[in-house]
């Protein structure tokens, strides 16, 4: 790459993380006031340790969906198929649990049956993933028709594991995965932090990321500067299809069960998190901190939401409602930035 490549590259990086600092300040800012707000309303409820507890082990699911969607975003494609992913990856692994107990079931198996579960598990997310990038990069099928075609191919061939009803019974090392603990911390909250670690040194401090968010930023540029654009939109729906199968995993762990519409409430709240994060629809924006704010904010809303009784229907319009002003709000900000 040229010198003036390498120095603008630098100068959108530095213009990226700017822009998301301001960001994580305003969402670390709604926390607080929604956390005072809850706990004004339902102190007593919302302060308990069962509560904050519960949360932890749910709002990873949530969160790693998120982040895979954000990084669907930054390409300025989207990802429907998501949940599809992580049920399929949660079914696959419940099938083969099946098929290696037999008849002694699948409380029998041990650690080397989990790890083969969860490696096979992460395989089907990423081929999952490869087929999304690979319909959108080669056949130039619109993202968002791309993942919902698959996202419904994915479903039905969970229905077809499955024949409709849910998996039952894993391995208790499977179960350890989503309601076990680390030093009384949530095993799921620990997978998630370092998820979320590793994921923000990939995409600030590699050329790997760099590219991914240039590719959005603008295309042209990365077209001279020599990135194949299509490439790197294969790699991100791989890395997003992983990442959806490792929420699946911790989904069908928590639950000891595996269906095909599980989280199916999940997919509306993964893009309004990634866009209240900072992730800008259009691609070239998006950061994971901005991300795991914005996913805290959501779960603290949502548990003083259940509190208060507040019926599932509305919170749904709620989200919804949500999801049309922050994309509204950007747009205007985008336009007076002009």
């Amino acid at each position: 790459m040229s010198q003036s490549g390498t120095v603008e590259n630098d100068g959108v990086g530095r213009l990226l993380l700017r822009s998301s600092g301001n960001t994580n300040v305003q969402l670390g800012v709604i926390c607080l006031l929604i956390l005072a707000v809850m706990t004004a309303l339902r102190p007593d409820m919302f302060l308990s340790s069962y509560n904050f507890e519960s949360m932890a082990f749910f709002m990873p699911e949530l969160g790693i969906l998120s982040v895979a969607m954000m990084i669907a975003m930054l390409t300025g494609g989207i990802d429907l198929s998501i949940i599809g992913v992580a049920n399929l990856a949660g079914i696959t692994a419940g099938t083969l649990f099946g098929y290696l107990a037999g008849e002694a079931g699948a409380g029998s198996l041990g650690a080397g049956a989990v790890i083969l579960g969860v490696g096979v598990g992460l395989i089907v997310g990423a081929l999952a993933g490869l087929l999304n990038g690979l319909l959108i990069s080669r056949l130039r099928i619109t993202p968002i028709l791309a993942t919902l075609g698959t996202g419904q191919v994915f479903i039905g061939l969970c229905l077809v594991l499955t024949g409709g009803p849910a998996i039952v019974g894993f391995p208790a090392g499977w179960t350890w995965l989503g309601n076990g603990k680390i030093a009384a911390i949530p095993v799921p909250l620990v997978l998630f932090a370092v998820l979320c670690v590793a994921l923000s040194l990939l995409l600030s401090r590699t050329s790997f990321g760099l590219r991914l968010k240039l590719i959005g930023t603008n295309p042209k540029a990365s077209l001279f500067a020599g990135i194949e654009r299509g490439r790197m939109i294969v790699w991100s729906y791989i890395l997003t299809g992983g990442l959806a199968a490792m929420a699946g995993i911790l989904l069908s762990a928590r639950t000891n069960a595996a269906k095909s519409d599980y989280g199916a409430s999940y997919l509306l709240q993964a893009v309004l998190i990634a866009v209240l994060g900072g992730t800008n629809p259009a691609g070239g924006k998006g950061n994971v901190l901005g991300v795991a704010l914005a996913v805290i904010s959501l779960t603290l809303l949502s548990s003083g939401f259940q509190m208060m009784r507040v019926s599932n229907h509305l919170i749904d319009f709620v989200w919804g409602a949500f999801l049309i002003a922050v994309i509204a709000l950007n747009s205007l900000r985008g336009r007076k930035g002009r």
